[in-house]
């Protein structure tokens, strides 16, 4: 593993690269452009950045300025970020599928001055809220011909062309190097790298800041964890970047080691990405694990006969090789060659569609199925997990390389600790520690909290939800329920309501329920989306203005089925439900739901005395309805 103990800010671990690990003239970042993948090197990507640099300081653009970013992950996001950091500015990344409201929220609370915008789309979203934006003076649009979309009477802001920024001609003057030499080597670890806005329990978006610190550190002791990671590896990003998991788990950590990074043109095209790009390390979500596990076990079963016989030995086999093999032993000869067989007939055939040379994949941001974890194991690929928040920079705690314990987070990071509190009486039931780690260890549950280096600066301008966050021993609370097992970080729970979806995406039901109940035909609403690709929904009508729209007589409501099926009051609910979904991002959206017949009950155990449902009990006892709306979704897709 390649050594950089004297860097301590983000811009000086690109660097350090160039410096000591790779040739200016190497391949860094490969994009597609038009229909051929184009490599650019360390020395461009500097040099661009450099041009970002001069541009802003020239527009009396300061240390500790805010400034935005709302598009895909490209060579752009990378000039831009770096431009702006190495001169004190703060990256503000925006999740570019956020709704109007939210983003304009975002540009205000932080104070953002320019904004990087990488599609027509998204273009569009911000010129309608430019004007109510107080302090955004620049809209960079990272693409040609957007002159068409703007419309100068209705803008304060001045627009312009990321390209002619960053494809200036000439070189910077001396003066102008000198400056932006001196204003990196000025950054501290101290100072803030980024805001990341996360949202709360209110609804109310928070900017999480991270300093230089925390994203350093962070990538330093998650090397040391995962040493196998080297200048030779090519990476595949397509997770979003305004997402601190990739932000941390590829980009930075591409960084620091001198891999290359090759951009995804999109979800879709990521399968045939992956086959072009060979990649050797890639950052992934459950949900992509899960459609990759789904396909192979349809695709090996599919039909029956010797094909499906094959394949499912296949999976046995393997599964009868790593057990051996993770409980330290020596597979036999006979195992061996079984598995070689397995190998040759079934798992290479599925390793070529990931591209062939994959050394693992890191999966975040919702916890990964034990299956598939196994499964994966059973091929002969690695799945590291790793856990945290964006408080925490994120990593708290990922698999070691060559120990794993399927359905478990990995062993906590070096330099930090993690504490399990009880969730009632406020004890520390345990503290662990990188260096405290034994196999066997096992404790109760109870609140995962941490600190120590990877703990957030606060909430920006939020000192009342930092207080409440961090306590007075600097104890950051996650609000995740969890133990340990084996040794390894577990996640059992969650302290609070909040959904995470198949993605890693974050939703806090309250919020996006308050949007829908605007709706008078709503009594009700209980949102599901946990772990699952998108989010559905138990509605319960409001019954006066039901019965009064459909003339509906007491004995309806005796009817023995729960939930109501007559297609012209799930059509009418419908039509508020879609105009009410255009105010939310599109993660918070239902794409399917339920009409309930009537509410929940406190006699049936679905909601307590202070009328707040169980998410546990309502889950468990619909269950049968819940995964038909996701089959009937999925069907008719």
């Amino acid at each position: 593993m390649v050594t950089f103990n004297e860097v301590s800010t983000v811009p000086s671990l690109l660097r350090n690269v160039v410096e000591n690990i790779h040739s200016p003239e190497e391949t860094f970042l490969i994009h597609k452009k038009n229909t051929e993948w184009e490599e650019i090197s360390f020395a461009t990507t500097l040099q661009k950045a450099d041009l970002v640099s001069a541009f802003f300081l020239k527009r009396g653009i300061v240390k500790g300025d805010r400034m935005g970013l709302m598009i895909e992950n490209s060579p752009e996001y990378v000039y831009y970020d770096q431009g702006i950091q190495q001169i004190g500015a703060i990256n503000v990344s925006i999740y570019p599928t956020l709704s109007e409201q939210e983003v304009e929220y975002i540009i205000n609370d932080s104070g953002i001055k320019a904004i990087l915008v990488g599609s027509p789309f998204l273009l569009k979203k911000i010129l309608k809220i430019a004007p109510n934006c107080r302090a955004l003076a620049y809209i960079v649009p990272a693409f040609s011909d957007f002159e068409k979309i703007i419309k100068p009477a209705d803008l304060k802001a001045e627009v312009l062309s990321f390209d002619n920024i960053v494809n200036a001609k000439g070189s910077l003057s001396e003066i102008e190097q000198t400056l932006i030499s001196g204003l990196r080597s000025a950054l501290l670890p101290a100072d803030t790298s980024s805001l990341i806005y996360t949202s709360g329990t209110t609804g109310t978006p928070k900017g999480v800041m991270l300093s230089h610190s925390n994203f350093v550190e962070n990538v330093k002791v998650c090397l040391q964890q995962i040493p196998v990671i080297d200048k030779h590896d090519l990476f595949l990003s397509f997770l979003p970047l305004s997402h601190v998991f990739e932000r941390t788990a590829t980009y930075h950590v591409c960084c620091a080691q001198g891999c290359k990074i090759a951009y995804a043109q999109s979800l879709e095209l990521l399968a045939k990405n992956m086959a072009e790009i060979k990649p050797t390390v890639m950052s992934c979500v459950p949900r992509l694990l899960e459609r990759i596990h789904d396909k192979a076990i349809k695709s090996g079963t599919a039909g029956g006969g010797l094909k499906a016989k094959i394949f499912l030995w296949a999976l046995e086999t393997g599964q009868k090789y790593r057990n051996i093999k993770e409980s330290g032993k020596n597979p036999g000869l006979i195992i061996s060659l079984q598995q070689k067989a397995a190998e040759k007939l079934v798992f290479s055939k599925i390793k070529e569609k990931t591209g062939g040379r994959l050394k693992f994949m890191i999966s975040g941001g919702a916890a990964l199925p034990k299956n598939v974890g196994e499964f994966f194991g059973n091929l002969g690929i690695k799945i590291l997990e790793g856990f945290g928040l964006t408080e925490t920079s994120p990593v708290m705690s990922v698999t070691e390389y060559h120990r794993q314990v399927y359905g478990t987070v990995g062993r906590v990071i070096p330099g930090i600790e993690v504490g399990i509190q009880h969730v009632e009486s406020k004890e520390i039931i345990n503290i662990q520690t990188h260096e405290s780690f034994q196999e066997d260890f096992e404790c109760e549950e109870g609140e995962v909290i941490v600190r120590g280096h990877c703990v957030m600066q606060g909430y920006f301008n939020k000192p009342a939800e930092t207080a409440e966050a961090i306590d007075k021993d600097n104890w950051f609370h996650t609000g995740d329920i969890g133990r340990f097992y084996k040794g390894n970080l577990q996640i059992t729970d969650r302290l609070k309501n909040m959904i995470v979806n198949a993605y890693g995406k974050n939703v806090y039901p309250t919020p996006v329920e308050n949007i829908y109940l605007k709706s008078l035909k709503i009594d009700s609403i209980f949102l599901i989306g946990d772990k699952r690709e998108y989010l559905t929904a138990i509605v319960i009508p409001n019954r006066e203005s039901m019965q009064e729209q459909f003339k509906l007589p007491e004995s309806f409501f005796l009817q023995p089925d729960v939930f109501i099926e007559d297609q012209a009051i799930i059509d009418w609910i419908a039509l508020d439900i879609r105009k009410l979904s255009n105010g939310l991002a599109k993660f918070e959206r239902i794409k399917n739901f339920k009409v309930k017949r009537n509410p929940f009950s406190m006699e049936e155990g679905e909601i307590t005395p202070t009328l707040k449902p169980k998410r546990k009990v309502i889950e468990r006892k619909y269950a049968e309805t819940i995964n038909e709306m996701y089959k009937v979704a999925v069907e008719a897709d």
